[in-house]
């Protein structure tokens, strides 16, 4: 009996094993798919009571896949002009300091730093250029799992609270919930934190005269849509800025813009006032917030930035149910007593 349990045993852990292989390169776009389907599943209830619930989904998801179409090609422009801008400026960079006035010593090191920096950058532009079936290929895994979400949203949930113990099923429906409290937290702040930066972003280019009213009202719509994409944010608009000002020699403007971008839209503010936002919808520790979105960040890539808070609180629920029960196990019983044996007086 127990060698045909190793045998099951064996199998089993075989099989997870070879199915996260075959997950694992996809678990970044699967995750956001889930994350922006939560998000997206209020509009989903509302158009699912005039269409059935495929055709809402399919409605929701191909304005995300024109959305996100456009978005994607815009940001593909904006970053081969930003990446060729660079390379040109680190090559005339290079060009420039050989033919100062420098020590012998001093000129080899520059010679030998371009040798071997220069062509590193290229390689690393050019990866990027020949990785982008591989991004195409996630953003349809994106796809699917954001479509399939939101039609079988009820499935899924129904699915979960069905695998909840029904010897602790009051703490999986505690868990549940503060998960579901901590998700939506984070995704209220980061909507109402995008919507700052796109006006913050504006205004920085109004300030420091980057372009007319109208490109600034531009840049500051770019910043919003671009916040709602992880890695990118806003920052790539503001660095756009930066950049521009510093090929034309406006250098001053362009670290005013450098620091305005970073304080005021990012990534100065993804982690100083979303952590505040997120404590104060799901009634959390700010600091608790901030550690988990950076120390999830840190272990978990961008994946971290929401599963940090969301494990944090459910380790806080787990340590309340911990000090119940071991409370509990501790407290002395009091047995009733009986009638004293002794006789009165």
């Amino acid at each position: 009996m127990k060698a045909e349990e190793l045998v099951w045993g064996a199998g089993i852990f075989l099989i997870l094993y070879l199915s996260w292989r075959v997950v694992q390169p996809m678990v970044t776009p699967i995750f956001f798919g889930l994350v922006l389907a939560y998000a997206a599943y209020p509009l989903q209830r509302r158009l699912s009571e005039r269409l059935d619930r495929r055709r809402a989904a399919l409605t929701i998801s191909l304005l995300a896949l024109v959305l996100g179409g456009a978005l994607t090609s815009e940001l593909v422009m904006i970053s081969v002009q930003v990446l060729a801008s660079f390379y040109t400026n680190v090559v005339r960079l290079f060009n420039w300091a050989v033919t100062l006035p420098l020590p012998g010593e001093v000129l080899n090191f520059i010679q030998n730093l371009r040798s071997q920096l220069i062509p590193r950058i290229a390689d690393y532009i050019s990866q990027g250029a020949f990785s982008l079936p591989w991004y195409l290929l996630q953003f349809f895994a994106f796809f699917l799992t954001f479509y399939y979400s939101l039609v079988y949203g009820e499935e899924i949930a129904a699915q979960i609270r069905s695998l909840l113990p029904e010897k602790n099923r009051e703490l999986g429906e505690e868990i549940l919930a503060s998960v579901n409290k901590t998700l939506s937290a984070l995704v209220r702040a980061w909507l109402l934190l995008n919507v700052a930066k796109g006006i913050l972003m504006t205004v920085g280019f109004v300030i420091f005269n980057v372009s007319d009213l109208y490109t600034a009202i531009v840049a500051g719509f770019l910043t919003f849509v671009f916040s709602f994409v992880p890695l990118f944010e806003g920052w790539m608009i503001w660095l756009a800025a930066a950049i521009y000002f510093a090929i034309n020699g406006a250098y001053f403007h362009a670290i005013g813009i450098a620091l305005y971008g970073f304080i005021l839209v990012s990534p100065m503010p993804d982690y100083t006032i979303r952590p505040m936002l997120v404590a104060r919808d799901a009634q959390l520790d700010e600091t608790l917030v901030f550690i988990g979105m950076v120390g999830g960040t840190w272990a978990m890539g961008l994946k971290g930035l929401i599963i940090g808070p969301i494990v944090l609180n459910v380790l806080l629920v787990l340590l309340k149910e911990w000090k119940r029960l071991t409370g509990s196990s501790h407290r002395p019983s009091q047995a009733p007593q009986g009638p004293s044996s002794r006789p009165p007086g």
